[in-house]
Order: structure tokens, then C-alpha cells, then sequence
């Protein structure tokens, strides 16, 4: 799974319209191995981002849960503790 791509269910407030894009973004980067298609792959990698973007807007309202919401601070801060220790500071 591509590091950049973070988890966007279950967050209070819920995920964002540019988190969601970004998401998307990271995703078709990753599958088309462009970072920034040609001219004329634009059109194509464009419209690829717009339709995951889509998709994942749709996932995210589909899905349910009974766990509580989760803290995005609370989050970040247990990501930085396992980046810590995985890479040291």
C-alpha cells in the first residue's frame, strides 16, 4: 500500500473534500507511475483522480460502524511515535 495514502473513515470531523483528493491523487500517481503525467496524459490522469475521488466519497458515506469516531491529533501523534521508533530521532 503507498505510504501516503491515509486512512480517512471513522475521523471526526469526517474527511475532507482535499483529503479525499489527495488520496486520490497519491493513488492513480502511484498506479500510473506519473508524478505529473505529459500533456497529453493530463486529460486521462485528470480524469482518473476526478473518477477515484468519486468513488472514495461514495465508499466513505457507505460505510458504517459502531466504534467510536476517531481523533485526528490522536492519530498523528501515534503515527510520529511509530515513525520514531521505527526510523529513531
Amino acid at each position: 500500500m503507498c505510504r501516503n495514502i491515509k486512512t480517512l473513515f471513522n475521523f471526526e470531523p469526517p474527511a475532507t473534500e482535499d483529503e479525499i483528493h489527495a488520496s486520490a491523487l497519491q493513488f492513480v500517481r502511484k498506479l500510473s507511475g506519473f508524478n505529473k503525467p505529459s500533456q497529453v496524459n493530463e486529460a486521462a490522469f485528470e480524469r482518473a483522480v476526478a473518477e477515484v475521488s468519486a468513488a472514495a466519497r461514495k465508499l466513505l458515506t457507505s460505510l458504517h460502524t459502531h466504534a467510536p469516531a476517531r481523533d485526528r491529533e490522536v492519530e498523528a501523534e501515534r503515527a510520529k511515535e511509530r515513525s520514531r521508533l521505527r526510523f529513531g530521532s
